[in-house]
């Protein structure tokens, strides 16, 4: 039994095969999962997350679940399963509903086979609820992290209504006209299992405001909510862009684009990342400014995603087919300049780089929660670049200083966005020290353990 008790559909450690035939562990991934393993390392916190595939599953059967001091209690599901709760409901359902991604005419369908995924949705989130109740003390308390367990709260506060449960959403929430897309059942089980949490929290008070505002369309009652945005830790990102493998890294690329000036992003390949528009909209610039032709290129870094998806592959293509067509307009006329230079791997070292060098880093979500970038890059960019960032991300809220920080743009305004790429090239050198400092400054007085701490005083309230 535990007193506190985190929950993530990742946990801080998986495994995969090894050359030999042996299991290899392999650290967490995602930005949630490794600043959480950072906060909780040593403190003997108990983590339930979800087998991740069969060398997962194996080492669980051979007790190899261990890490830092932490308690790891796996959530043993098939494979089958997973697919149908994370694949078809949580990545191509509510992802989509929450980032208003759904091309209506076309998507979403709810037939058959997708009302089988739900059951599945939660049977997933009920075989969550049965370790917790069957791991949580007396009066416990549960941290509850993300998306994927929006029926949990409800399973819980049935079951065990001596908990205290928090859960905290790291996507953006549905506007009331964007979950009335989803079946009417649907939505109100989803709005019923996420009352029963004792708090909910966001990132920013947008998402809080569009979740209130879900709950009166629907004339139930709403959940207490908080809003407390994360931030990245200084001195651990610090210390990575000083290794080798990125000073490496930004050599590799200084030397690649020349004395050219940089318009950088670096993304996950998904369409709620809105890539296309950033492309089209460094290409208005070149159109309507033509000066900067031969003296900027837009390093536009996108790791793979979801890659089983239909969706993020075919957005993928659209990514590489853009750049491409670009490239083909305007690259031959100067020889040496390549406009777009587009790089589809994971590869984490030359994202850092990318944001170290960058004069203008441009982050133009249709919709984030966050948008950890945002804040990642001003913290540690060295040429007092420009952040163009879309005010659809969660992030806009603490960066736009009042109109002395990030350049706002609307995600879909191709033109105000090259327009205001236009605007951060030409800034001029005390302007651009002055945000970016001011920008620094304010990613610097927030970490991802004030985030935590904001979490632990909720839970002390309940």
């Amino acid at each position: 039994m535990t007193s506190t008790l985190v929950v993530s559909n990742r946990g801080p450690l998986s495994f995969r095969a090894g050359a030999g035939g042996g299991l290899e562990p392999v650290p967490a991934a995602g930005g949630l999962a490794s600043s959480l393993h950072r906060i909780l390392a040593g403190s003997g916190t108990t983590w339930a997350s979800v087998t991740m595939g069969a060398a997962d599953r194996e080492a669980v059967a051979h007790g190899l679940l261990r890490q830092d001091g932490l308690d790891l209690v796996p959530v043993v599901i098939d494979d089958g399963l997973y697919r149908q709760a994370y694949d078809v409901v949580a990545n191509t359902t509510l992802w989509y509903v929450h980032h208003h991604l759904f091309d209506l005419p076309h998507r979403p369908r709810f037939d058959r086979a997708w009302r089988a995924a739900w059951e599945g949705y939660r049977a997933y989130n009920r075989a969550v609820a049965d370790v917790v109740v069957d791991r949580a003390d007396q009066g416990g308390t549960v941290f509850v992290q993300d998306y994927h367990f929006s029926l949990l709260g409800g399973m819980l506060a049935e079951q065990r209504p001596d908990l205290r449960t928090v859960h905290f959403l790291h996507t953006p929430f549905a506007a009331p006209a964007l979950l009335g897309v989803l079946p009417d059942d649907v939505a109100a089980e989803l709005l019923d299992g996420m009352a029963g949490y004792g708090a909910c929290g966001f990132h920013c008070r947008n998402w809080e405001a569009d979740f209130t505002a879900c709950y009166a369309a629907a004339g139930r009652v709403a959940p207490p909510t908080f809003v407390a945005p994360l931030g990245p830790d200084a001195g651990v990102l610090e210390e990575e862009v000083a290794s080798p493998d990125v000073r490496a890294a930004a050599e590799t690329l200084r030397a690649q684009v020349g004395s050219c000036r940089i318009v950088a992003r670096a993304d996950r390949m998904e369409p709620s990342k809105n890539i296309v528009r950033g492309m089209l909209a460094f290409e208005e610039l070149l159109h309507t400014h033509p000066e900067w032709r031969g003296r900027v290129v837009h390093v536009a870094l996108a790791y793979p995603s979801r890659q089983g998806l239909a969706e993020y592959l075919a957005y993928g293509a659209d990514v590489e087919h853009t750049a491409a067509r670009i490239n083909h307009a305007f690259g031959a006329p100067v020889d040496g300049w390549t406009p777009i230079v587009l790089s589809v791997e994971d590869d984490r070292a030359r994202s850092l780089a990318a944001l170290t060098l960058s004069d203008v880093l441009l982050v133009n979500p249709v919709r984030d929660g966050l948008n950890l970038v945002a804040k990642e890059g001003p913290l540690i960019n060295g040429a007092d670049g420009v952040l163009v960032l879309s005010r659809q991300a969660g992030a806009w809220e603490e960066l736009a200083l009042g109109g002395a920080g990030a350049l706002g743009v609307n995600p879909f305004d191709v033109s105000e966005t090259a327009d205001a790429l236009h605007r951060a090239l030409s800034m001029d050198g005390s302007e651009r020290s002055a945000r970016a400092s001011a920008l620094r400054d304010t990613v610097r007085s927030r970490t991802s353990a004030d985030w935590w701490e904001d979490q632990l005083a909720v839970a002390a309230r309940l």
